[in-house]
């Protein structure tokens, strides 16, 4: 039957029409039939094989160890386990055993018979004769080894699952009840072991393996042979078919004479093995070839790799088998741990033809046929159910209440058929989902991922998961998926596959009403012949070639088309397919929609995070402070500037209330101004700051205000005009500076000329009195403090203009000499004691003497200065790779925090001057530092609070004379 049906499913796939077709009715009648026996055939396999594993789990075999073999009437020890019982308890091979327990043995069927009586883990004492000497030896008998079993059941465990899979999921697919065949028999020879025991039952598990055994590599050549098409030698020799089945039975039929008329023996038991291991080597071996030449000649790419996998995995089951067990037990070796071991390649065959048919669909399904036959199993199975159960149970009615008779039997049936209808239903659901597994299957998939579609916000992501899920689920060809614009005017092709060279396409056709729209799709049955349509739209529709437009509504507009091309084998989807297809494209059509407004979404977003950016950006740009807060006084936006300004952190700031960061001065301010509406601005408000600062700041205290405008807080900018007033103070005193260099000129002018009569009159008096010694002492000294004077005036003229400064080689000792001498009175006056360490050899260096004792009157005039109420003034000159002057006073020192400013422009600490002293300027030390530079050297300063301060001058050794 199943090669009937094999042969019926190969004409109508081939299309061949040798034969009539049979009717409808007979072809279902053959499937069910078909089904019922292989349904039986399974069941009473798979109890059988329950049964015989909890068999041999109860009763073990016990076992010596050795292999005896019948050789001249004796039975002689072949073979022995070296560590099996015999071996431990000293039979060696060659050994003759002559009885066991007292008992003669002759064969090994009379020795099994001993070991049984004996039981395992129990003594049993061997007479042996060795060569021509008579022993006796105990051996302790120990379960026969069985984990080969174990793993023969694991591979019939896998032929019967990947058969059971592919029939119930491909049950119509060409081949596909061969292949089951194949595993069932193949799960009968792994899964069923006979005891020893030889009762009924053992000798029906024995032959069911020997059958099956036989059949396996006979079913596994014909399908081979006739899969996926039946080979050329094959059509043209029908009776090769049948012939292969003939060297099974004649096989078995030699068994059975065998085991019927010729003596038992395990010499026979192992000839017949051997012989049967070649006849299935044999068989593997040809459909091996067979797949290998099938494989070679395959004409198309997908017919080739269809092949392959199916024919790798044969070789690889095979040839370890082959190899490392069958070779070596057909020259008689006996079954060794790696020969076991080789069993589980056999495990790869059905793996290999499992995974190349769900991986490659070589078996295809035949829908209308399934549906057809499994409608009839589920109600047939169902009609059976209902009425058995019906008739059960108004017969026990009628036994129980005999007395209602005929009318009692009416009314439990009526009642019953009643109460039954529920169950009827959930058993026909149930047995539809069984039969119709693909389908369900197929739809939930399909539904299931329609219903996620929604799930994704990424239009692209999803369109692209829709086109490769369709084109995996239903293999067509092509596929695409079109978009409209926003009144469904105009479509566009947005993602396709298995399309090229399709631009410039004009797609207004989809956009066109159609009567096909109310079947809920457009099937084009020929896309080169369209006499209906326009020039456009045929050249459209034949560049796409894509049968089916399936319009996806939302909101009653079409939103997109689904566009599918026929299946890889060039037919027309299925009516169930498209079915499946109208109902995702309603899913479809919402997640596009979704997919759309996300993205209209996200775009605002984007525009709303840009623009907020860029207000961010400005208020983070601008050089004033800018804090908001809400109508509860709490900050709510604190820019940078303000946190340079304030000196506060903005995470310290936001959150807290106005009055809680800002002094209580500001607070007051701000409460006062609130209360008013407008714009209030307090000009040059002096705050302090967290750090002890005072800043100067303008302040604008503006309402926040919303676009209707709904007041939701107030806006403070600050303005922080600190440095703005220094530099204002800065200019003033500039300009007043200005003044008195422009006084000093005329004061310079006026006082010049009765300098020039002094000095003139002073020479004259000189000359006169050049014999008076002392006379002309007083008149050179007035001579040279005239000159010295004129030389003041000149620097104040130099100080408000610029003029060149000579350079000549000068003594610094001589310079400090001459500037101590003008102030030796204010010293002596503020108490103050000089001490002056001058080098005597120091050498002279280049520059303006003029200038330089300017710097040592600022020096020695800011040391009186520090030492209110007396000190020491120490002077020194040294001499080294400078020359350089030291200048430490014993006064009250520089502040650190000061240390860095004394040479800044307009900076004093003489604001508050004490009695005698004039208020500083801040130019002195700027004004020194100027003229240290201009002589090329340095000046450095080193100051403790208290303890006095030191300046420190250095001056190069030789310099270039230079115009400045």
């Amino acid at each position: 039957m199943a090669v009937n049906l094999l042969q019926l499913d190969l004409r109508r796939t081939s299309g061949r029409a040798a034969a009539p077709r049979p009717e409808p009715m007979n072809r279902e009648f053959q499937a069910r039939f078909t089904a019922i026996l292989l349904g039986l055939l399974t069941i009473t396999a798979v109890v059988f094989a329950g049964y015989n594993y909890r068999v041999e789990r109860q009763y073990p075999v016990p076992d010596d160890g050795v292999w005896w073999l019948e050789r001249n009437s004796h039975l002689v020890a072949d073979h022995l386990d070296l560590n099996g019982p015999a071996a431990r308890a000293g039979i060696r091979s060659g050994d003759r055993v002559v009885s066991v327990n007292g008992r003669k043995v002759e064969s090994a069927a009379a020795l099994t018979r001993q070991l049984y009586y004996s039981g395992i883990w129990s003594k049993a004492t061997y007479s042996l004769v060795r060569g021509s000497v008579p022993l006796d030896v105990e051996v302790i008998l120990a379960p026969a080894d069985r984990s080969m079993n174990d793993w023969l059941r694991l591979i019939a465990l896998i032929y019967l699952g990947i058969g059971l899979y592919v029939l119930l999921r491909r049950w119509t697919a060409v081949g596909s009840t061969h292949f089951y065949i194949f595993c069932l028999v193949s799960f009968v020879f792994y899964a069923l072991h006979y005891t020893g025991k030889l009762n009924e039952f053992d000798w029906l598990v024995y032959w069911s393996n020997e059958v099956a055994w036989l059949l396996q590599a006979a079913l596994f050549l014909h399908f081979v042979l006739t899969f996926p098409e039946r080979g050329g030698m094959v059509r043209r020799h029908r009776w090769a078919i049948p012939l292969l089945y003939v060297p099974g039975a004649l096989l078995l039929a030699m068994h059975v004479l065998a085991m019927e008329f010729l003596k038992a023996s395990e010499r026979l038991r192992w000839d017949l093995d051997r012989i049967h291991w070649g006849y299935s080597t044999l068989f593997f071996g040809a459909a091996a070839a067979v797949l290998v030449h099938s494989y070679r000649g395959a004409s198309t790419p997908i017919l080739r790799q269809q092949l392959k996998w199916i024919t790798r995995g044969t070789i690889l089951a095979i040839t370890p088998f082959t190899l490392f067990y069958v070779v070596p037990y057909l020259f008689g070796s006996m079954p060794s741990a790696a020969m076991k071991v080789s069993v589980l390649s056999l495990g790869l065959l059905p793996l290999t033809f499992g995974y190349a048919i769900f991986r490659y669909r070589l078996m295809d399904v035949d829908l209308i046929f399934k549906r057809g036959m499994a409608y009839t199993l589920a109600a047939a199975a169902i009609v059976a159910a209902y009425f058995a159960g019906v008739a059960g149970i108004a017969e026990l009615v009628h036994k129980s209440v005999p007395s209602s008779g005929p009318y009692g039997l009416m009314l439990a049936i009526v009642v019953t058929a009643l109460l039954f209808d529920p169950v009827r239903k959930w058993i026909q659901d149930k047995l539809d989902q069984f039969f119709y597994r693909t389908r369900y299957d197929y739809r939930r998939t399909l539904i299931e991922f329609g219903r996620e579609l929604s799930s994704e916000t990424d239009l692209d992501k999803m369109l692209t998961s829709v086109v490769d899920r369709l084109a995996r689920t239903l293999l067509v060809d092509r596929i695409a998926i079109f978009l409209s614009n926003s009144d469904s005017s105009r479509f566009e092709l947005s993602k396709s596959f298995g399309l090229a060279h399709i631009a410039g396409l004009d797609l207004s056709f989809l956009a066109k009403p159609r009567i096909e729209d109310a079947a809920g799709h457009i099937f084009f049955e020929n896309t080169h012949l369209l006499p209906r349509e326009d020039a456009n739209a045929q050249e459209a529709i034949s560049r796409l070639d894509l049968n089916y437009y399936i319009p996806c509504h939302v909101q009653r507009k079409t939103i997109a088309f689904l566009g599918l091309g026929k299946t890889m084998e060039g037919d027309f989807l299925s009516s169930e397919d498209v079915e499946l297809l109208e109902t995702l494209a309603g899913y479809i059509g919402i997640a596009i929609q979704n997919g759309r407004l996300y993205a209209s979404l996200e775009q605002k977003v984007a525009e709303y995070e840009r623009l907020k950016d860029f207000n961010e950006n400005i208020v983070e740009s601008i050089n004033v402070g800018v804090l908001a807060v809400d109508l509860e006084d709490r900050i709510e936006s604190w820019n940078s500037q303000m946190e340079v300004m304030y000196a506060l952190p903005r995470w310290q700031a936001l959150g807290r209330s106005l009055s809680e960061v800002f002094p209580a001065a500001f607070a007051e301010e701000f409460y006062r101004v609130r209360q008013n509406p407008g714009i209030h601005n307090l000009y040059k408000f002096r705050m302090g700051t967290p750090t002890g600062e005072s800043r100067t700041v303008n302040v604008a205290i503006a309402p926040l205000v919303t676009r209707k405008f709904n007041v939701i807080g107030r806006l403070v900018i600050m303005d922080d005009i600190t440095s703005r007033m220094e530099l204002e103070a800065q200019l003033s005193q500039a300009d007043k500076l200005s003044s008195i260099g422009l006084l000093a000129a005329g004061v310079a002018h006026e006082v010049n000329t009765p300098l020039a009569v002094i000095s003139s009159y002073t020479q004259l008096l000189a000359k006169q009195l050049q014999s008076d010694a002392p006379k002309a002492a007083l008149l050179e000294k007035i001579t040279k403090q005239t000159f010295r004077a004129s030389e003041i005036v000149n620097n104040l003229l130099n100080f408000s203009r610029t003029t060149g400064t000579e350079f000549t080689e000068i003594s610094l000792n001589k310079v400090i000499g001459d500037t101590l001498a003008l102030l030796e009175h204010q010293f002596r006056v503020a108490h103050i004691e000089v001490q002056p360490e001058l080098h005597e050899d120091l050498p002279p260096i280049l520059g303006n003497a003029g200038r330089l004792q300017q710097v040592f009157l600022n020096l020695f005039l800011n040391a009186k200065d520090a030492m209110n109420g007396g000190g020491v003034l120490k002077v020194a000159t040294l001499n080294g790779d400078f020359v350089s002057v030291r200048v430490a006073d014993t006064g009250s020192g520089i502040a650190q925090e000061n240390i860095q400013k004394i040479y800044d422009p307009f900076f004093t600490t003489k604001t508050a001057p004490a009695e005698g002293q004039s208020r500083g300027t801040g130019l002195g030390l700027s004004v020194t530092y100027g003229i240290i530079q201009e002589h090329a050297g340095n000046i450095r300063v080193e100051s403790r609070p208290g303890e006095g301060t030191t300046f420190t001058l250095d001056f190069p050794l030789t310099r270039k004379a230079a115009h400045v």
